[in-house]
């Protein structure tokens, strides 16, 4: 998926930057050593008060809590501002000192830049699995300059890795006690889902996911055994891309027709410059929204698909994947395929509650929406 990353570094150039780049002495609250989510054996400051972050961005804030980004230096920034543009700019509007932290590029674009990592002098690198796997030499030259790298990973949406992350951002901060209730209210949402899906009486029901990022006259991406489509299997559902596809691709459309998807999930985000994408997300209203999803029940062959006809048409907010409240969006799909079984569940509810509690902005906008 990610363009590995070689950068040709002259030798003299690396002496002079790892030379102006060495980590501060002091560290007032010592050391701690920690098992990443690779296995890696870190030892790393107890309380690091200069810290490169690479990725979950919003999982970092709501761990460390509201001063999180007076402790850091360096962001991968395009991975923010460009992805997730509305999101980025509601955390600017509360925290203008967001657009002033140094830019060490992005992974996936080949624009990360090391010798800009080195010299923003971070006492620690925090790296999301899929940066660390593409980076190679960057790493080690990193490392060689005296900056612990550290990988945290909720690409992987297991439960497992979501609470190891969480624990070890809770660590490298000494923010111990936030991210051990972080982590528990997020064991507990996700376990909750698991066991009413499993009591559930309602039956398997077959759920097509499909991108909003094309809008409707072009087929976006499908997803099997990542993203959605690990929240559709906890939460149930019987995903008509399983063993058609691996990872994300668009799926046939005669394929589509022929499957009768009973649910069809179109994720949106707030993609610019697209004026046919299904936008949601922050200051994103809701018939907006509804206006994005309503021509896809207008492709050829849809008008007859159980979803359309029994209005069963969904949209969340991509952005929200892979993060400490996606059990929100779990639950949101859950409740979709087991109505009963989660009669006394509010995931939008939920989804604000977890902003008020833990990060510095409101939940305003657009994150899950039905097409009635």
């Amino acid at each position: 998926m990610f363009k590995t990353l070689l950068p040709v570094l002259r030798a003299g150039f690396l002496m002079t930057v790892f030379a102006l780049a060495a980590v501060p002495a002091a560290r007032a609250h010592g050391t701690v050593t920690l098992t990443d989510t690779e296995g890696r054996t870190v030892t790393v400051p107890h309380g690091a008060e200069r810290v490169l972050l690479g990725f979950y961005f919003e999982d970092f804030y709501a761990i460390v809590g509201p001063d999180a980004y007076d402790k850091v230096v360096a962001i991968s920034r395009e991975a923010w501002e460009g992805w997730r543009n509305t999101q980025w700019r509601a955390y600017v509007a509360a925290n203008p000192k967001l657009e002033k932290l140094i830019d060490i590029g992005e992974v996936d674009s080949g624009s990360f830049n090391v010798e800009l990592a080195v010299a923003s002098k971070p006492d620690v690198a925090i790296l999301a699995a899929w940066q660390y796997r593409s980076l190679g030499p960057a790493i080690e030259k990193m490392e060689s300059a005296g900056i612990p790298v550290v990988v945290v990973d909720y690409n992987a949406q297991t439960l497992e890795k979501h609470l190891a992350s969480t624990e070890i951002i809770g660590k490298v901060m000494a923010v111990e006690e936030r991210a051990a209730k972080l982590a528990g209210e997020y064991k507990a949402a996700v376990e909750d889902v698991l066991t009413r899906v499993a009591a559930s009486k309602t039956p398997k029901k077959k759920v097509y996911v499909e991108l909003g990022n094309r809008g409707p006259q072009e087929i976006g991406n499908s997803y099997s055994g990542v993203m959605w489509a690990n929240v559709i299997a906890m939460a149930g559902g019987d995903n008509i891309a399983d063993g058609k596809i691996e990872r994300w691709a668009p799926l046939n459309p005669e394929f589509v027709i022929a499957s009768q998807p009973e649910v069809i999930l179109i994720p949106g985000s707030g993609w610019i410059g697209r004026d046919k994408a299904v936008l949601m997300g922050f200051g994103v209203d809701r018939g907006l929204t509804k206006d994005r999803l309503r021509p896809y029940t207008e492709r050829a062959g849809w008008r007859n698909l159980p979803a359309v006809k029994g209005s069963a048409i969904h949209s969340v907010y991509h952005g929200g994947a892979r993060t400490l409240y996606d059990y929100t969006f779990l639950q949101y799909i859950a409740k979709t395929l087991h109505p009963d079984a989660f009669a006394d569940v509010d995931p939008v509810a939920n989804h604000k509650r977890f902003y008020a509690d833990y990060l510095p902005i409101e939940a305003d906008g657009t994150f899950m929406v039905h097409l009635k």
